[in-house]
C-alpha cells in the first residue's frame, strides 16, 4: 500500500513515516499541498494524509480540488486540536476522516485500515492464490501449512502481485509500488527481490514458476497454481 503524506512539519512527517514504515506501508512525503498534486497526477496511492495547514496550497483546498477531478482516493486529514472546524470543512470539501492533534499512531493506523476497507485498496480478512495465504492485517504469509519468513518489502511484492493476480507487473510498477521516492532503486533492485522471494517460496515447497517472468514485460503469478489445494500440493 502506498500513502501520500502531505505534511510541513518535518519532525511529524518523520515520525509518521517510521511508524507507517513498520505496518508495511511506502510512504512519500511532500511538504505543501501545491507539489503534492504532481505527485497524485505522477503515481498510483492507495491514500492521501493531508495537514489542513500547507503552505501556498491549504489542505482544504487540495481535497477540492482532487474531488473536482473526480479522483476517489481516500483522504485523512490532520488537523490541530484548536481546529476541529477545519476538520469539518475538510469534510465537507470531500476528506474521508480527520484526526486531531495529539496524534496517537494506533488511533491513525485503524482509521487508516478503515478508510482502505472502503476504498478502492479494500483490504480483505485473507488473501489467497492457491494454497499460498496472505494476512494483510497482521502482515504474515504462509504456502500450505508453512510460514514465510519475509522482509517487509518481501511482504509487500508478495501482496503487490496476489491483489493483482495474472496481470503482468512491470519493473517500472513494482519499483512505483514497493519503493518511496526518496529510496527509488536501480531496475536490477526488482530482480533481486523476486529472486529471493521465489527461493523463500521453494523453500516452502512452491515451484519455481510459481511467479512467472513475462520476457520483456514483467511479472505475475502463474494462473496454474490458482486453484492449487493442499492435497495436490507439491510438498503434500
Amino acid at each position: 500500500m502506498k500513502i501520500l503524506l502531505i505534511e510541513n512539519d518535518r519532525w511529524i512527517s518523520r515520525w509518521l513515516r517510521k511508524a507507517l514504515t513498520k505496518h508495511h506501508y511506502v510512504v512519500d512525503i511532500v511538504s505543501d499541498s501545491r507539489d503534492a498534486w504532481g505527485s497524485i497526477e505522477a503515481f498510483d496511492y492507495d491514500l492521501l494524509i493531508v495537514n489542513v495547514v500547507s503552505p501556498l496550497l491549504d489542505g482544504i483546498n487540495l481535497v477540492r480540488k482532487v474531488r473536482i477531478c473526480g479522483c476517489e482516493i481516500p483522504i485523512l486529514l490532520l488537523t490541530e486540536e484548536s481546529d476541529i472546524e477545519k476538520g469539518i470543512d475538510g469534510l465537507d470539501a470531500g476528506a474521508d476522516d480527520y484526526v486531531i492533534k495529539p496524534y496517537n499512531i494506533d488511533e491513525i493506523l485503524a482509521r487508516i485500515r478503515a478508510l482502505l476497507r472502503r476504498g478502492k485498496s479494500s483490504i480483505a480478512p485473507v488473501m489467497k492464490w492457491g494454497i499460498l495465504c496472505l494476512d494483510p492485517n497482521s502482515c504474515e504469509a504462509t504456502y500450505g501449512d508453512r510460514p514465510l519468513k519475509l522482509t517487509p518489502k518481501e511482504y509487500r511484492l508478495l501482496e503487490l502481485f496476489v491483489r493483482n493476480g495474472s496481470r503482468v507487473l512491470s519493473s517500472c510498477v513494482i519499483r512505483d509500488n514497493l519503493w518511496s521516492l526518496e529510496e527509488y532503486p536501480q531496475q536490477d533492485a526488482v530482480k533481486s527481490h523476486v529472486k529471493r522471494l521465489r527461493q523463500k517460496l521453494a523453500k516452502a515447497g512452491a515451484l519455481k514458476d510459481f511467479i512467472e517472468t513475462v520476457y520483456g514485460l514483467g511479472y505475475r503469478l502463474n494462473k496454474r497454481w490458482q486453484n492449487q489445494n493442499v492435497s495436490h500440493s507439491v510438498s503434500a
